[in-house]
């Protein structure tokens, strides 16, 4: 996450509500809808008072299970669908006050958006896929051109650039997808489950792709999934929904070591504890020499082959480079091969 003080996005007590005259009802009121409410009208609430913020280059991921509201939360936040009540602020601008014609120049310059769905068009090559919206919004074709060259080779894909659609894989499809959306060099970009109809091999690979391609472009993303494994991977922070509400925000290890109900626990209970924990959690006080160095915040999986290969206990920096503690060979083992503590 940046060290920048202010959110780049900030949602607060957003409501999407279904139902006959839901928007007639709710309309001009200056207090958001209630559950009582709700009730007496006989109208469903598909997000339910949601509120957080998203950082400058912070990849936040959405989960629940299916009916959970997670997949409306993002459409609403991109006003796909029109929310019923609250505020989405995108660097101090409402979202939910833009007009049409400010709503259209918003998608067209500061939002990227990729879907489960590829949605290319059959009839124009990975090149001209990935130039549509520069097209779009009426940029000169040399220029949108070598925009989108830039992007097909981001992804990887530079020597299919001539082909059509149905020549690619799902995952070259998806490829096209995400250079697409990041032509326009969007400020937030909205992802609801990108990966979630691949073979699992592809999706893990698309997962490796992403997590390089956000250490170059550093884009702020709300990353919708079904998938807690690819939540806790991806995501500097977690948002967890049931029924409508955001039950519990935090980091992956947060929400492993400390999941709010039982709800949470289950998502939980079989992670793999070396891939959420970090060096700094697992730290413990140290004099004497070590055996190099690892950040804080590294994951015991990734920091396991320095550890273990060490005579001497490995050092764990904190963010201003200053020793937390070291990493114990032994501790170290007994996690990644899920022993319990002694």
């Amino acid at each position: 996450m940046t060290t920048e003080a202010k959110p780049k996005l900030r949602i607060r007590d957003l409501w999407k509500v279904y139902g006959p005259r839901a928007s007639e009802i709710f309309a001009d009121r200056s207090t958001p809808p209630t559950e009582e409410e709700l009730g007496r009208h006989a109208l469903f609430g598909a997000v339910k008072g949601a509120s957080f913020d998203i950082w400058p280059g912070e990849l936040i991921t959405v989960m629940g299970l299916s009916g959970s509201g997670k997949s409306t939360l993002v459409r609403a936040v991109s006003r796909l669908i029109e929310p019923t009540w609250g505020h989405v602020l995108l660097d101090d601008e409402d979202l939910l006050a833009a007009n049409p014609a400010r709503l259209i120049e918003l998608r067209r310059h500061r939002m990227g958006m990729v879907f489960q769905n590829y949605a290319l068009l059959p009839h124009r090559t990975v090149l001209e896929n990935v130039a549509l919206p520069l097209e779009v919004r009426g940029e000169p074709k040399a220029p949108r051109e070598e925009r989108a060259r830039q992007m097909v080779d981001l992804v990887g894909l530079t020597n299919r650039i001539d082909h059509f659609p149905t020549q690619l894989s799902g995952g070259q499809q998806q490829r096209v997808g995400i250079a697409r959306s990041l032509a326009v060099d969007p400020d937030i970009w909205f992802l609801d489950e990108p990966f979630s109809a691949l073979d699992p091999l592809i999706r893990h690979e698309l997962q490796d792709e992403l997590l390089r391609l956000q250490k170059i472009v550093r884009k702020t993303i709300l990353f919708i999934t079904h998938d807690f494994d690819e939540a806790i991977r991806l995501a500097n922070r977690i948002i967890i929904m049931e029924e409508g509400r955001i039950v519990q925000i935090g980091t992956p290890e947060e929400i492993v070591l400390n999941p709010k109900d039982q709800y949470i626990a289950n998502f939980t209970k079989n992670v793999r504890r070396a891939d959420v924990i970090t060096a700094g959690s697992l730290a413990r006080p140290h004099e004497g020499p070590v055996g190099g160095t690892v950040a804080g915040g590294t994951r015991i999986i990734d920091a396991a082959g320095q550890v273990l290969g060490s005579e001497a206990p490995v050092g764990v920096l904190d963010a201003q480079g200053r020793l937390l503690g070291a990493l114990s060979k032994a501790e170290v083992l007994d996690m990644v091969l899920e022993r319990p503590a002694a």
